[in-house]
């Protein structure tokens, strides 16, 4: 015996319930002071014999106590939920079991014994309400009860235990030896016993617990074995069901053998290596390879022949050969350009766009006459929701070719483009020959999304990896590395497409042929919604436009008032929210038919996001134009006089460097001009000026708010304001040159939804200007600047 399990009390008590026949009898041990002791999971009964562990910190007084005053008599209550960290005694229910500890010992900060039930009990009254528990106990008293009925109740549940025990292979021989200590006139221990091995919850065995009567308890404990027999039934039911197809699979799979050993030995049949290297020979048949590729099949058929199945090398030169054979060498599909044929695909798929479209109809116009539209790769750019990759899939329907898709964004590793070398485990070739092979063809059309999002990482640069695959003059001989061969991607048409160019590195910039997605004016966005949006989203909802009508100038609302971002994303949102709150009143208020106006789209979203009349006035205060990733926005540039105690001026609105410097040069041209401006020449000297770009949260930067934020100094300075709704742009120089800036149709078309109608635009972007489509231009007078002073002229003298 070690240190750690030394007995707690020396005194021994002889069991006294067998009898000299080896039946268990009830022993009538009814102390009326107790000593108490909580227990949870499941509640002791008086025909159990159980270990229990208890934590000796906070019942070793208990314990010693009931050993020494109670001869090893103890309580058991059950509490079904301990909440807190202690017991209270409104906590306990008011029956118990009374048991007797043997074998007390510790065990690892623990007090362990066996706990033999006796007797039931009822707490009377507590005469200690914290440990160690002390109760008066009070006894249940006997009922005269029909012994005959009794007694059959008594064989029933024994016959049940029987049967659950037949079933359940979980209880031992030696339960069936305890249960062969009770007899049926001992009806009480038999029904305490019976509960007891059943699974039953701990509040069903403390219902039975506290029974008075044994004919209820016995009824009660009948209704748990038929449940527990149920419960048996059908585990061995799908016990047996799982081994019958156990059985039946090792049986199939035997045969199977046995059957391959047979047609072997006959000659009908070959073995999986022979089979592997006959199908990978008929697939290679059906194309026409390159030689280098030819040769490299041969080499690995050979080495195959010779490799165990077994072997790990065996599955890597499989797998590699699998990927040759299934690699659309020398098969490609066959165009079918026809300028008509384009020009309905892409007006049926897209409204608007009228300038990209005629660039798409000129790139398929080549192809025509020199008979291949490879050699160029397309890169639309432009804000999000403008169809830059639904206008890739028109082109791939156009041309009549298999379209893949795959995006850029986030890519890290150079071996999604180029492959994995095959010396690593589960290594795969890149995305390009695993596009070849889905289409099954050399010349599909392959979007290569987001490009100007890849990432960057110690796994490699996927941008320059793009550099080989995207130059005409070398995909055709790219490489990759787990195929090790030389794959010719010139036929391939690669379209590309872009949020903004800042972030595409230059040497890829140059591969490209760039076509820019300015954004729709508020005309084309309502054919799109009317033509493409609304239908779509009707036959998504399982609705007809007879069901739910939307008129004219509620979507030029909707536009106007809640969409006005360049793309038609938020455009769809908006319009699947109307359908959404449709359908509820349809269900709701039984509606046959809904029709959308203008007032009901208020209640359904809310009141307009945007107003005509939100564009800012006042002394200093100009309407710039800026472009985004997002497109073209109007952006409003303040200047206000401080106070008079020192020279300067401060920047606010979370400005880049660029736009810190143009603000910079703006503000010294005009202090070095204040006569041509008619400023008086002391202004500046002792004004502390604050200039500041709404919307601070926003970051800002670029080299097109130079005029915009000279007008607006030059406005505060000489107190006049413009009357008048006007935008500009254009980047300043110390000399006065207004400098060309570049997203011209973005801008002109952000001040169209703003309802301005007069811009001022550098004279060097006359060239991009001529270019414009003539409804963009439509309805608003331009004027040219060269230097500043021909902005003041416009600005401030008309």
């Amino acid at each position: 015996m070690t240190d750690d399990t030394k007995p707690i009390t020396p005194e021994i008590v002889e069991d006294e319930n067998e009898s000299k026949d080896g039946q268990l009898v009830q022993q009538s041990i009814k102390p009326d002071i107790l000593y108490l002791i909580p227990i949870t999971g499941r509640p002791h009964l008086p025909a159990q014999a159980q270990p229990l562990l208890v934590s000796k910190k906070r019942w070793e007084e208990t314990l010693t106590k009931a050993s020494k005053d109670s001869k090893n008599l103890l309580g058991l209550a059950y509490v079904r939920e301990v909440k807190g960290k202690y017991v209270y005694k409104e906590d306990f229910p008011k029956v118990g079991c009374v048991v007797r500890m043997m074998n007390v010992v510790e065990f690892q900060g623990n007090i362990q014994f066996i706990a033999q039930g006796l007797e039931r009990f009822r707490i009377k009254r507590f005469l200690s309400d914290k440990p160690p528990f002390v109760v008066q106990a009070e006894y249940f008293e006997k009922i005269e009860e029909n012994a005959n009925e009794l007694k059959a109740y008594a064989i029933a549940i024994i016959n049940a235990i029987k049967q659950l025990l037949s079933l359940n292979p979980l209880y031992s021989e030696e339960v069936r030896q305890y249960l062969g200590m009770f007899s049926p006139d001992q009806p009480s221990l038999l029904t305490d016993f019976a509960a007891g091995i059943t699974t039953a919850s701990g509040d069903d065995l403390q219902k039975v617990l506290e029974l008075s009567s044994v004919m209820d308890r016995m009824k009660k404990v009948m209704m748990l074995l038929q449940k527990e027999i149920e419960i048996a039934k059908l585990q061995s039911k799908i016990q047996k069901d799982v081994n019958t197809q156990v059985d039946e699979n090792k049986r199939k799979f035997f045969l199977k053998e046995q059957l391959k050993a047979i047609q072997k030995e006959l000659g009908l049949a070959k073995d999986d290596k022979t089979s592997d290297v006959e199908k990978f020979k008929k697939k290679f048949a059906k194309l026409e390879p390159p030689e280098h590729v030819t040769k490299r099949f041969n080499e690995e058929i050979e080495k195959l022949s010779v490799l165990e199945t077994g072997s790990s090398e065996y599955g890597v030169t499989r797998n590699y050969l699998d990927w040759i054979t299934s690699f659309p060498w020398g098969v490609y599909s066959k165009d079918n350009i026809d300028i008509d044929r384009a020009e309905k695909v892409l007006d049926r798929d897209h409204a608007g766009l009228s300038d990209v479209k005629e660039r798409i109809i000129e790139f398929f116009a080549a192809g025509i006459y020199k008979k291949d539209i490879a050699g160029s790769i397309i890169l639309f750019v432009g804000p999000p929701g403008v169809g830059k990759t639904s206008i890739g899939k028109s082109i791939a329907e156009a041309v009549g070719r298999k379209f893949y898709r795959f995006s850029l964004g986030g890519m890290r590793d150079e071996a999604e483009i180029k492959g994995h070398r095959r010396t690593y485990v589960g290594a795969l070739p890149g995305k390009l020959v695993q596009a070849l092979k889905d289409t099954e063809v050399a010349n599909p059309v392959i979007m290569l999304d987001e490009v100007d999002k890849i990432g960057m990482s110690y796994q490699g640069d996927p941008a320059s990896a793009l550099l080989e695959v995207l130059d005409p003059e070398q995909n055709s001989e790219f490489l990759d590395h787990y195929m090790d061969l030389r794959i010719d991607l010139s036929k391939v048409l690669f379209i590309c497409t872009a949020n903004q160019l800042d972030t595409i590195p230059r040497p890829l910039l140059d591969r490209m042929d760039q076509i820019n997605l300015s954004g729709y004016i508020t005309q084309e966005k309502m054919e799109i919604a009317r033509k493409h949006l609304w239908p779509r989203l009707l036959k998504r909802n399982n609705l007809t436009s007879k069901k739910i009508t939307i008129t004219d100038p509620t979507i030029r609302h909707l536009i106007e008032g809640f969409a006005r971002e360049a793309g038609v994303r938020n455009l769809e949102k908006l319009l699947n929210k109307i359908i959404r709150k449709s359908i509820v009143s349809i269900l709701k208020e039984k509606k046959e038919k809904i029709r959308i106006n203008i007032k009901s789209l208020e209640d359904l979203l809310g009141p307009p996001v945007f107003k005509d009349d939100n564009q800012m006035s006042g002394i200093g205060v100009i309407t710039g134009l800026a472009w985004t990733q997002l497109g073209g926005v109007t952006l409003p540039i303040e200047a206000i006089r401080v106070h008079e105690k020192n020279s300067g001026f401060q920047l606010t609105g979370k400005l880049g460097e660029v736009m810190q410097e143009s603000a910079t040069i703006a503000y010294s041209y005009v202090r070095a001009n204040l006569s041509s401006f008619k400023i008086n020449k002391d202004y500046f000297d002792n004004a502390f000026i604050h200039i500041h770009v709404p919307e601070g949260a926003t970051p800002k930067d670029g080299p097109s708010a130079g005029i915009t934020i000279t007008t607006a100094i030059v406005s505060l300075a000489t107190g006049k304001r413009i009357k008048r709704p006007l935008a500009m742009t254009g980047e300043i120089t110390l000399t006065g040159e207004v400098l060309p800036v570049g997203g011209i149709k973005e801008k002109i078309i952000a001040a169209r939804r703003s309802n301005i109608r007069e811009i001022i635009l550098p004279d060097g972007c006359i060239p991009d200007f001529k270019k414009l489509p003539e409804h963009i231009k439509e309805g608003i007078t331009f004027h040219f600047a060269k230097k500043y002073k021909d902005v003041f002229k416009i600005v401030f003298t008309k």
